[in-house]
């Protein structure tokens, strides 16, 4: 049962969203149609809410060094004005969420966004570690107060920069700056989840009716849209590509070793990943290209003429490609691209060629 609403919910409800639960939010799954949102980023410019993201104000004399020693990536490497992908990680390297680290570019504090409905779970996490390691550091769940927006797509920033004071088209990739859109005081990262081009917008929940009206020439966009383009782009989704309960995996695994920083001093993991890296993963996470019209859905089997060698995360039909494509772990020796397997689609084999990520480079035109 959903029990949070973002404060763009009433004006998705007027734009006649069907809505779903995801992460304890009701949150819109379309607007028009999937494809056609879908279509809108890939071609031009789509604008979906994700407030339900946590968000989480980390300060303090000590917030560099709490950080450091809970994610895997060296914190110390980033400036004010920077952001940085990282993980939060059990002590036996299993993901428990994978988190953007933000360094505000004009405070003296980190701002952690975790996925939906982790944000209470990351929160005690960094307070209780705080307190074990005796770190003078403040932590703050701003969840229900913050919007967040992302608008994404290749006319994305030109459209922001129409109404933003600064010019967000100067901002590099993962820079962030602190800058008004139309009169609500925003801070504007160009960041995303979709393979495009675009940014991401956090500002005061209590201005959400600013920002809608500011962008409401944009095609909105729900999470059905959001889902094939993450796919597409070959990107993770928490709780479905890993889970520490339902899908434990360390980040070599699940695909995103550049993360981990094994030279950057200790931290929570660490030596469970000093030994994957010596001794190498059992299992990997693969793109896999389906070879007949059928959808791999979540936990179908994968295998090899010998037999089950992996399980499929996610699938969906590509509707740029206009192909079945899907992510899975499977043994690490069946890992190369063009291996040649089969997943199991209900009570049928279908053919599937081990690809690599993202789809829209290996399996374009």
């Amino acid at each position: 049962m959903s029990s949070n609403r973002t404060p763009l919910y009433e004006s998705h409800r007027r734009a006649g969203a069907d809505f779903t639960d995801f992460g304890g939010w009701e949150m819109p799954v379309s607007f028009d149609s999937i494809r056609a949102e879908h279509r809108a980023v890939r071609q031009g410019v789509g604008l979906f809410d994700v407030s339900h993201m946590g968000q989480l104000a980390v300060d303090g004399p000590d917030a560099e060094t709490l950080l450091h020693r809970l994610t895997p990536s060296d914190v110390r490497g980033v400036d004010p004005g920077e952001a940085q992908y990282s993980c939060f990680l059990r002590s036996d390297g299993a993901m428990l969420d994978d988190i953007v680290v933000y360094d505000h570019p004009t405070e003296s504090e980190y701002l952690v966004v975790p996925n939906a409905g982790h944000d209470e779970e990351m929160y005690d996490r960094l307070r209780e570690h705080a307190d074990r390691w005796d770190l003078d550091v403040a932590v703050e769940n701003r969840t229900a107060e913050l919007g967040m927006v992302a608008i994404q797509g290749p006319d994305a920033v030109e459209r922001v920069d129409e109404a933003a004071d600064e010019r967000i088209s100067e901002l590099d990739p993962f820079t962030l700056t602190e800058t008004s859109i139309g009169d609500v005081e925003c801070l504007v990262a160009r960041t995303g989840y979709t393979g495009e081009d675009g940014v991401e917008v956090v500002f005061p929940g209590a201005d959400a009716a600013e920002i809608d009206r500011l962008f409401d020439d944009v095609q909105r966009c729900g999470l059905g849209a959001r889902d094939t383009l993450r796919l597409e782009a070959g990107l993770l989704l928490s709780g479905q590509d890993f889970d520490p309960e339902d899908e434990p995996h360390d980040p070599f695994e699940a695909g995103i070793g550049f993360a981990v920083d094994l030279d950057s001093g200790d931290f929570v993991g660490r030596s469970a990943l000093e030994a994957v890296r010596e001794a190498g993963v059992d299992e990997r996470i693969v793109g896999l290209r389906l070879e007949e019209r059928a959808i791999a859905r979540h936990g179908y089997e994968i295998r090899s003429d010998d037999g089950p060698i992996g399980r499929v995360t996610s699938g969906t039909m590509s509707p740029t490609l206009g192909i079945p494509i899907a992510l899975g772990y499977v043994d690490a020796e069946f890992a190369a691209s063009g291996t040649e397997l089969s997943v199991s689609v209900r009570d049928r084999s279908v053919d599937a060629t081990v690809v690599d990520t993202p789809f829209l480079e290996s399996c374009g035109e």
